[in-house]
């Protein structure tokens, strides 16, 4: 088996500032009101002097001017859970650490390609999200734990191989038990080499059991005791702005950093989105829910947030927004569409589907329809408006665009491409029609379904255009 951890060292700072980018310095705190200390600085706090586990007020007397956000931990946690829904794209078997998500590669990569090209993926994955983060890879998912923290892009591919990495881990990167790291350099025991190599008795009889089942699964001695994480059924991500916001546009960046993290979340359950909910909260503990749906299931970031925008700038504001929230209940299966080999679309044009989907947003949902067929074979009766995707009809010979009722063909005499269709039918509601259509080719060179009396090739009446 291989293990990659992606660790996460400033998860609470990132989770900050992807809804409030700012080159400004800022930093987070924790604590007790007259005792706070920083936790997570941002590199512009840092390059003015403040620092993790400064106190606040020494802080304010080095910086006159900086932004103090609190310490949420339950953010954190909601984060990783993000995170790890996002990694399930690469593996079934995902786990969480703390501040890291660990998961089995093994077989991930006879789909995805080798270590470095797994590697490059979830970089990218983790990189457009916003999130700082290092990777390794080993034989085990503690010692993945333990190499992501002492180098970024360790890759130990063998179980032969893993005793040489772990050998010069310092204790306090061991991530083993607090207590018993503290107490083994005062024995003259700093490094990780020097512990495998200690007589396991006498550290049972000093340190207990719990050293040992440590040790064992850091080299693989032991299963890794890890439980196994399930994304949620369900998408639920909420932003809190940085200040009241009473204007449509100003809502447009969260927005796509929403919807971009709802694109990332479905890619990892290999799902699509139908319909979801944004939701503008007010000052007054009030709500606006813009509902936002689509004609089939869907995951592309593009286009998830180009739909929520086309619906967002319909709304009347009744207040100021102090927070957004997408909400996505029902995620049924996704398809890909198809695409042919030899596609001589354009570069820059878009699918149909995204075409039909912006439009329905920027003109609402009735000014965009699909025809069906109905089973009258009366050209009069035979579409009707489908409000969606029926699943699919059988492609008809008929025109697309037919005529309400049928108009005289003016002009010369056309030219008959195939024909005659009899259509006798209509007895039974008094609407009955007796009728020879043929594919004609006009003067002009356009292409028209006509009919005329039975038997006769004169009095042409037009009933549709082919396209």
């Amino acid at each position: 088996m291989l293990w990659a951890c992606v660790l996460l060292p400033q998860l609470a700072l990132d989770g900050v500032l992807r809804r409030q980018p700012t080159a400004g310095p800022l930093v987070l705190v924790a604590g007790a009101a007259q005792a706070r200390s920083i936790v997570a600085v941002n590199p512009a706090a840092r390059e003015a002097g403040l620092r993790v586990g400064q106190r606040l007020s020494a802080a304010q007397a080095l910086l006159a001017r900086f932004d103090a956000l609190p310490y949420e931990p339950d953010a954190v946690d909601r984060w990783q859970q993000f995170l790890a829904a996002v990694a399930y794209r690469y593996s079934s078997e995902v786990s969480l650490l703390p501040h890291a998500i660990v998961l089995e590669v093994s077989r991930s990569m006879g789909l995805f390609g080798p270590w470095p090209r797994l590697e490059s993926l979830l970089r990218a994955d983790f990189t457009a999200l916003g999130f700082r983060h290092r990777i390794s890879v080993a034989p085990t998912a503690h010692a993945a734990y333990v190499l992501a923290g002492v180098e970024d892009g360790q890759a130990v591919l063998t179980p032969e191989a893993l005793p040489r990495a772990l050998q010069n881990v310092p204790l306090h990167k061991s991530r083993l038990p607090a207590v018993t790291a503290a107490a083994l350099p005062g024995m003259g025991i700093r490094s990780l080499g020097q512990l495998l190599r200690m007589p396991r008795d006498g550290l049972r009889r000093r340190f207990g059991a719990e050293l040992l089942l440590a040790l064992d699964r850091l080299t693989g001695e032991t299963p890794a005791g890890l439980d196994c994480f399930r994304p949620p059924d369900r998408f639920d991500l909420r932003v809190e702005l940085s200040h009241e916001v009473e204007n449509i546009a100003a809502l447009v960046f969260p927005l796509r950093r929403m919807t971009a993290d709802l694109a990332a979340w479905l890619a990892g359950r290999d799902g699509g989105v139908q319909r979801f909910v944004l939701r503008l909260e007010h000052r007054d503990g009030s709500s606006t829910d813009v509902q936002v749906g689509l004609l089939t299931p869907e995951r592309e970031a593009g286009l998830l947030f180009e739909v929520a925008r086309g619906r967002l700038e319909q709304v009347q504001l009744p207040g100021p927004v102090l927070a957004l929230r997408l909400l996505a209940r029902e995620l049924p299966p996704f398809v890909p569409a198809g695409r042919d080999l030899f596609d001589e679309r354009p570069a820059n044009a878009l699918p149909i589907e995204q075409l039909r989907e912006r439009l329905r947003a920027r003109l609402g949902d009735h000014a965009v329809h699909q025809l069906g067929s109905t089973t009258d074979p009366r050209p009069e009766r035979a579409q009707r408006i489908a409000a969606r995707d029926d699943g699919g009809q059988e492609p008809s010979p008929r025109p697309t665009w037919l005529l309400d009722r049928p108009i005289p063909l003016r002009g010369m005499a056309p030219r008959i491409l195939s024909g005659p269709e009899r259509l006798e039918t209509g007895w039974w509601d008094g609407g009955e029609v007796c009728r020879d259509y043929y594919v004609v080719e006009t003067a002009q060179g356009q292409r028209a379904w006509a009919f005329c009396a039975p038997g006769e090739q004169a009095g042409w009446m037009l009933q549709g255009w082919f396209a």
